[in-house]
């Protein structure tokens, strides 16, 4: 093999800086204050959202409003099984009926496209709330279940581990040849499937891998609610906010994504604890219109834009 091309300043820094920055939010909770452990759990819970949004929107083209659901199933797997096993166990049976979920709703729905496809799923939001509604008021008797209570440095660290898996994984789809028959899809469905992609099935395997890492966030941020009911939930906001930070952050890398949760939700926690608290949907909507219209490949886009035009100002007066 030959090493002579490698750039290996850039090989060590790209890895070393979100190595560097892991290593850094892990230990907030021994350094940092409550507020800061909580700010800092909801920067994960956002980036984890977005980003396992990104593995098949992004890459499809395909707008999912289904997040709220995968997020609701997570939620009640804690409150069903919180009490009687390990917690870790419940987080994989969060992931594995959200994926079960996903894989059927897939196949019934990935036929469709554009903007039937978006109501379809946000449909399965309503739907499910709807349900459940009716289960525990007609059935049970009652509404809302309580949660099983953990420490907020515990589920720091649940959402921390949650966040390396999901960045790995999506980092590992989007280098792998089922990556790459993604990436087809979303450019030309009908020519990724005359060159022999299964694209159905691509399509349905990644929207149920996607939901996995959504429902496992949401049986762990359910303990700090300690009680949920439908409309906690299935809120429509987790099936918006995502779909709104990953738009934000741009969406040709993972680090947009992570960036736009990161942003959106630190400006969400400004608005709603501010004097305009009662604007701040309006305040995300008209930004979220600016980035569409100003920003189409969000703020790493314009960063990359304007550093590749600082690069060819520097090398100007050289090549001169």
């Amino acid at each position: 093999m030959d090493f002579s091309n490698i750039n290996w300043k850039r090989a060590a820094i790209q890895p070393g800086i979100p190595i560097l920055l892991l290593v850094l939010v892990a230990f907030a909770p021994l350094y940092g204050s409550g507020y800061i452990v909580t700010m800092f759990t909801y920067f994960i819970l956002y980036i984890i959202i977005t980003v396992s949004w990104t593995i098949f929107s992004g890459a499809t083209g395909y707008i999912s409003l289904a997040s709220a659901a995968f997020y609701g199933v997570g939620i009640y797997a804690a409150a069903m099984f919180g009490e009687r096993m390990p917690f870790i166990f419940v987080i994989f049976i969060a992931g594995f009926a959200s994926f079960v979920l996903a894989f059927i709703v897939g196949a019934i729905t990935l036929r469709l496209r554009g903007i039937y496809f978006a109501m379809f799923t946000f449909g399965l939001v309503v739907l499910m709330k709807e349900v459940i509604h009716y289960w525990e008021i007609t059935i049970e008797g009652t509404r809302g279940h309580f949660v099983i209570y953990q420490s907020n440095e515990t589920i720091f660290y649940y959402l921390l581990g949650i966040f390396v898996v999901t960045i790995i994984v999506a980092y590992i789809i989007r280098r792998s040849k089922f990556g790459l028959a993604l990436a087809s899809i979303g450019e030309n469905e009908e020519a990724a499937g005359h060159t022999g992609i299964n694209v159905t099935m691509v399509k349905i395997i990644t929207f149920a891998v996607s939901a996995i890492f959504m429902a496992a966030a949401g049986a762990v941020m359910a303990t700090k609610l300690t009680y949920i009911d439908p409309g906690v939930a299935f809120n429509p906001m987790m099936s918006f906010s995502p779909a709104l930070m990953a738009i934000f952050g741009g969406m040709a890398s993972i680090y947009g994504p992570v960036a736009g949760a990161v942003i959106f939700s630190y400006l969400q926690e400004l608005l709603m604890t501010g004097s305009l608290k009662n604007y701040y949907m309006l305040i995300f909507g008209a930004i979220l219109v600016a980035t569409i219209i100003y920003l189409p490949s969000g703020v790493t886009g314009l960063i990359q834009n304007l550093w590749r035009r600082f690069k060819g100002a520097r090398s100007a007066p050289t090549r001169g």
